[in-house]
């Protein structure tokens, strides 16, 4: 995986202790796709359009999504 899923991972799990199951891939044709889950619903999926996690307000979207799903 690259350096930048690492981090965003890394910092959701930091977040998130335990809460998240996230995926990713690498694939030769594009940049990979990246994935959380919570709670096995899926709030973020850069495969099906949601772009990657690349500036504070996608990440502040990323973060508001996943606090509604554990209800925070």
């Amino acid at each position: 995986m690259g350096v930048k899923f690492t981090r965003l991972k890394t910092q959701l799990e930091d977040e998130f202790p335990g809460d998240l199951e996230i995926t990713g891939e690498s694939t030769p044709s594009t940049s990979g796709w990246f994935e959380v889950e919570v709670n096995g619903k899926l709030v973020h999926s850069k495969k099906e359009g949601s772009g990657f996690v690349d500036n504070e307000q996608k990440m502040a979207t990323l973060v508001d999504a996943i606090d509604k799903v554990l209800g925070k």
